[in-house]
Parts: structure tokens; C-alpha cells; sequence
């Protein structure tokens, strides 16, 4: 049985119809719901904040994956887990001291993340790679859904891999951006644990039968 997880992105959901497609990864073959908090500043785009997550918490019954893209996260690590986030992902680039918000989070019960950026190379985790849960690579520009997959990402999960493996880590990779039917074998030979696929997901005919197809894909 593979371990290999598919994360609907919700930003790429119904927003009229939230509920319904909460309801829709609940009963799919997806393993975590991915959500994306964006403030306008970190990012130029404004997603949802705590309320949504709120609503969300209340009908989901699968792991609730939040990413953080905003400044200054360590404001509100205690009030994400109060709404009931199981894995908690800040940027690298939003944290001025990273190893004490990957602490911090881990002190309130979640998974603690760090996402990076297309350009933020991934050897500047060494030093606290064995403190990290999920590492989040950005395979587009963060704050849009709907973006084209970057080809350079496939480099960054093997060179992520071999900085876990050589430190003996257990942490996940975590792949947020353009995830199609196309690459998603691709990324999980070299080395990716967790796709997030939004678009792909929640545009397509049927949901439900895309989530599976992505399992089978990955499995």
C-alpha cells in the first residue's frame, strides 16, 4: 500500500458551494484537504482567513493542511490549531527565525511545514531539515491557482530527497502548483510524498473519478 497522498487544494473550489466540495474530498480517495491563507502582502492575492477555515473544520473529516502565505505567521500558529489545523507549512522566506516557528507549531499539536519558494533553494534547510514535518515546494509562483507547472521543480525533489535521506530525516515532500495526470508519476519517482492538485481537481468533469485516477497515477 503506497503512502503517497493527494491533497485537493480548496482555493480552487466552489467557493458558493464549499460544503459540497469539502464534502466531496471527505468521500473521495484524497488524503488530506489543502488550504491556502493568503494576505494580500506575502502574496498579491487575498484567499480566506480564520472563519472559512472555521466553516471548513466543521464539515471536514480528513486531515486539514493549512498553508500559510503571509507575513509574520508566528502571530496566529495558536489560532490556526484552535480551528483545527493538523499540518501548519510557513514560507522560509516569511520567517526571520524559522527553527523557533517550527517550535512553536509543533507546540501546539500540528505538523510543522516550511514552504519555499521556486526560487528559494532547498540546501538552506540543512541545518533544521531533521525539525521539519513537510517541506512544501512551490512548482508555480505562489498566489494563483491555475499556474503552469515549473520544469525546475523536478531537480528540487531530488536534491530535497538526498538532504533527507542524508540526514536521516522522516520528513515529506510536499509538491503545490500544476500537478496534472502528466507529472504526477514523474514527481513521485523523484521523491515527492504529497501532491496538492487544485485545478486540476476541482475544474475537471468529475472530481471524484480525478482524485482516484491521481491515486492510481501515484500509487
Amino acid at each position: 500500500m503506497s503512502n503517497n497522498k493527494i491533497a485537493p487544494s480548496l482555493l480552487a473550489a466552489d467557493f458558493g458551494n464549499l460544503q459540497r466540495d469539502v464534502e466531496m474530498v471527505n468521500n473521495s480517495e484524497a488524503d488530506w484537504h489543502h488550504i491556502d491563507i493568503m494576505d494580500g502582502v506575502f502574496v498579491p492575492n487575498i484567499s480566506y482567513g480564520m472563519p472559512v477555515l472555521k466553516s471548513i473544520a466543521q464539515h471536514a473529516t480528513k486531515t486539514l493542511d493549512v498553508h500559510l502565505m503571509i507575513v509574520d505567521p508566528d502571530r496566529y500558529i495558536k489560532t490556526f490549531a484552535e480551528l483545527g489545523a493538523n499540518v501548519l507549512s510557513v514560507h522560509y522566506e516569511a520567517c526571520t527565525h524559522l527553527h523557533r516557528t517550527l517550535q512553536a507549531i509543533k507546540a501546539e499539536g500540528m505538523m510543522a511545514g516550511v514552504a519555499l519558494n521556486p526560487h528559494t533553494n532547498v540546501n538552506l534547510l540543512e541545518d533544521i531539515i531533521n525539525d521539519i514535518d513537510v517541506v512544501c515546494l512551490m512548482s508555480v509562483n505562489p498566489g494563483f491557482g491555475g499556474q503552469s507547472f515549473i520544469e525546475n521543480t523536478y531537480n528540487k525533489v531530488k536534491a530535497l530527497k538526498e538532504l533527507i535521506t542524508k540526514n536521516n530525516a522522516t520528513t515529506l515532500i510536499e509538491i503545490d502548483g500544476g500537478v496534472t495526470s502528466k507529472n504526477a508519476k514523474a514527481l513521485v519517482d523523484a521523491g515527492a510524498d504529497v501532491l496538492v492538485a487544485g485545478s486540476f481537481v476541482f475544474k475537471s468533469d468529475n472530481p471524484t473519478d480525478t482524485i482516484k485516477n491521481l491515486k492510481e497515477i501515484i500509487g
